[in-house]
């Protein structure tokens, strides 16, 4: 688990230090990036959670300290616009905000920029297909320009090098083997060996010890908890009957739905990354700086 947390937990320091180097990263702002960022229009259109606000107001820190100027001094005649949020996980956020955007209130012609720290390599897929086909559908010209420090594997086509919880096999247990039999398809399972691309795991042993842990712990709580929804699965938020999304990635800020259910769950589940809609901030306040202390992974700053 702290290898793990080691390389997918972002400390509030790692966050400072991706959005910092946005401001002047030469890939995307060029030789005089204070030009480029006067003329960028920054989105803030996301209809759920808070994320894109919270990021958008520490670049706006960011611009302020090194060009002089914050983000709603910019985009009065705006070149590009800038899509700004902490990760992507099934693209449904991307998707719909975009999506809105586009129908609503888009020019005929636009170079949208994603800005992410994460991006899970499916979700990407996904939302860049039916955002295409959105902007095909109201006669607009949409652009996208991706924009990641880190790219997750989650793809189906290639589970046995994923970068996400996908399980060798189901725990010898009634109640895993029960949840997994109502499901409408049978579960993919990964071929043991990898311990994916990124190595977030330490080991084949070590990540199918977390796996199957949290497979049971997942359906144990699926039964305790009263207040989760038939897609918040096992292994995490997912409209797809499976056991899970799997993603491991936390920030300092909130705990992704996607993750397995047994770092965000609530009452009467207790657990490591509380969410803000579990409006259980006394645990938050426990466990924060234990968390922060042990995993602040450093962000990297070639952005693609």
């Amino acid at each position: 688990m702290a290898h793990v947390l080691s390389k997918t937990y972002f400390s509030k320091a790692a966050v400072d230090t991706f959005i910092s180097s946005l401001v002047t990263n030469q890939k995307l702002s060029g030789d005089d990036p204070c030009a480029f960022w006067r003329n960028v229009k920054f989105l803030n259109i996301q209809a759920g959670g808070n994320s894109q606000h919270e990021m958008l107001s520490m670049f706006d820190t960011a611009l302020n300290n090194h060009c002089g100027f914050g983000i709603g001094n910019c985009g009065a005649n705006p070149q590009c616009f800038v899509y700004l949020d902490d990760a992507i996980f099934s693209g449904g956020h991307v998707r719909a905000d975009l999506g809105a955007w586009i129908r609503n209130s888009a020019p005929a012609v636009a170079n949208v920029h994603i800005i992410v720290i994460a991006i899970h390599r499916y979700g990407q897929y996904d939302a860049k297909r039916k955002i295409k086909q959105i902007a095909n559908s109201v006669g607009k010209m949409v652009n996208l320009k991706w924009w990641r420090c880190m790219e997750v594997e989650d793809r189906k086509t290639y589970v046995n090098n994923s970068d996400v919880l996908r399980p060798v096999a189901l725990p010898l247990d009634q109640a895993t083997q029960d949840y997994a039999a109502g499901l409408h398809y049978p579960p993919v399972f990964r071929t043991p060996g990898s311990v994916g691309g990124n190595a977030f795991f330490s080991s084949e042993a070590g990540r199918n010890l977390l796996e199957q842990e949290y497979l049971l712990a997942g359906v144990r709580i699926r039964q305790k908890c009263p207040n989760l929804n038939e897609y918040q699965r096992p292994l995490g938020n997912m409209v797809l009957q499976t056991l899970g999304f799997g993603s491991m990635l936390v920030t300092f800020r909130n705990c992704p739905n996607n993750a397995p259910l047994t770092l965000w769950a609530g009452d009467p589940w207790y657990p490591l990354f509380p969410r803000v809609t579990n409006k259980v901030t006394a645990l938050r306040n426990v466990f924060a700086p234990v968390v922060k202390n042990l995993f602040a992974p450093v962000v990297k700053d070639d952005l693609r």
